[in-house]
């Protein structure tokens, strides 16, 4: 892998050494950061270059078809990270990022792709909502590419469901201390769209206007039972 120990030469060399105060601060201080980012573990896809990130300013957990299996008490990586990040990183935003061209989507819409990969059909059962609205809700004569993409949005916010039966997700919903956001990032444009439950659609992410919030707090701390 010569490319790669030329490029840990080239960061311990020339990146390195002007954020080196950074890196001993993190060092010594430890991580605080502001956001929980699941996205896909497509190589095209990078948290932190796409939102212009630095050393630890970002949690971030990928995995094919940056999936959110709903809580259960059997332990799993996706799961173990977010406990994590809310409980003992105290982040405030958690964002799950589909992107265009998701292979996992394509394996959900073809699914004689999936056939020679049974963990990976098993994992995307955490998906298939996400394929049945596109199935029950969109026209049947879509471009093949159109309806991919049309399951890798559905899929953000099949996903946004799956967070908030997460104990330590639910918690901090109810208590306004965190909140969600579905981005749907566009591999051949750079673009970024969020999730705007208020338009029920994806919009596009512009630093002049207030970023959409997918789920809100609900800024309760009990709910008064009816006398």
């Amino acid at each position: 892998m010569p490319d790669l120990a030329k490029g840990i030469s080239s960061f311990r060399e020339s990146v390195f050494p002007s954020d080196s105060m950074l890196y001993r601060k993190l060092a010594s201080e430890g991580q605080k950061p502001h956001a929980l980012i699941i996205s896909c573990a497509d190589s095209r896809v990078m948290p932190e270059v796409i939102t212009q990130s630095g050393p630890g300013d970002l949690f971030v957990c990928r995995n094919a078809g940056n999936i959110v299996p709903p809580f259960s008490t059997n332990n799993g990586g996706v799961s173990s990270a977010i406990e994590y990040a809310v409980i003992a990183l105290g982040v405030r935003d958690i964002i799950v990022c589909g992107h265009s061209d998701c292979g996992a989507m394509k394996g959900l819409c073809c699914p004689e792709l999936l056939q020679p990969m049974p963990n990976v059909a098993a994992w995307l059962r955490h998906s298939r909502a996400a394929y049945s609205v596109v199935c029950e809700a969109y026209p049947e004569d879509m471009p093949e590419r159109d309806r991919v993409r049309a399951v890798a949005m559905e899929n953000v916010i099949a996903q946004l469901g799956h967070l908030q039966s997460h104990p330590s997700v639910a918690a901090k919903l109810a208590t306004s201390e965190i909140a969600l956001h579905g981005w749907f990032f566009d591999i051949e444009t750079g673009g970024v769209h969020a999730y705007d439950p208020a338009a029920g659609a994806f919009v596009e992410v512009l630093d002049d206007r207030p970023l959409p919030v997918a789920v809100a707090g609900r800024g309760l701390t009990r709910l008064a039972f009816a006398k």
